[in-house]
Parts: C-alpha cells; sequence; structure tokens
C-alpha cells in the first residue's frame, strides 16, 4: 500500500525544515491532537499512540540531508515506513511531501488507508504552522 500527501508549502529554508524534522523530538509538536502518548525514546526512536489505536514505535530508517527523512516502523509485524520529501523552492520555501509505503493485506489496508491519510495531512499542517 503507497499513500503520498500533496506537497506542503512551508515558509522556511531547506535546511531548517530538515534540521527540524531530523530532530526526533519534534515529532510531538506535530501530532494530531488525538494523541494520547508521545515518548522519546533516543535520538532515532520514538513511540506514539492515538486515541483508541495501539501503541507504534517509529525509528530513523534513512536520511539525505537536506531532501529526505525515512522513518520506519520498529517492529516487523507491521512493517512500512514514513518519508518527508523536502525541496527547495527559493532560499526562504520549501515544498514538503510525506509517503507512507506499507506490506498489508487488503482488508488491514482497507481498515488503515483513510485514518493514515489523516494521520500523514495532520503532519503536514502542524509542520506549516509550527514553522512559521
Amino acid at each position: 500500500m503507497y499513500i503520498e500527501t500533496p506537497k506542503k508549502s512551508i515558509s522556511k529554508n531547506q535546511e531548517q525544515v530538515f534540521d527540524f524534522l531530523s530532530e526526533l523530538k519534534n515529532f510531538e509538536k506535530l501530532m494530531p491532537n488525538s494523541t494520547d502518548k508521545f515518548e522519546l525514546i533516543n535520538e532515532d526512536r520514538f513511540l506514539f499512540a492515538l486515541k483508541g489505536m495501539p501503541e507504534i514505535v517509529l525509528q530513523r530508517k534513512e536520511q539525505f540531508p537536506h531532501n529526505k527523512i525515512v522513518l520506519g516502523a520498529a517492529s516487523e509485524k507491521l512493517p512500512f515506513t514514513l518519508t518527508a520529501d523536502i525541496l527547495a523552492i527559493t532560499d526562504g520555501e520549501t515544498q514538503v511531501a510525506l509517503s507512507f509505503q506499507g506490506e498489508f493485506n487488503a482488508m488491514m489496508a482497507m481498515m488503515i488507508k483513510q485514518p493514515i491519510t489523516n494521520f500523514m495531512d495532520t503532519l503536514l499542517e502542524n509542520l506549516a504552522k509550527t514553522l512559521v
């Protein structure tokens, strides 16, 4: 299953956006209001839980300064990645798109597609509001 958000313009340069997303503790600021729990485990891992959902541990898989950050599930039970593509438009404007790639059966994919899409949209909206 693959989901991609539309690109969102951020009024910061590419390096500032990359640096913000590279600090995983900053994801707490981007989480939806329905977040029940957020815990920074170490500089490469954090745990979060949305109301009514199980806890998810994300870890940094790779990053390419200042263009891309790839986070992935720490558990192999539900393997997926969440990627932030960061594109410089001008010296003071950057576009960010999030993409989700996961291996799920058809039934699971149907159940989680909309919540994941909403989650990614919220992360981007909050990123734009936070980096003003």
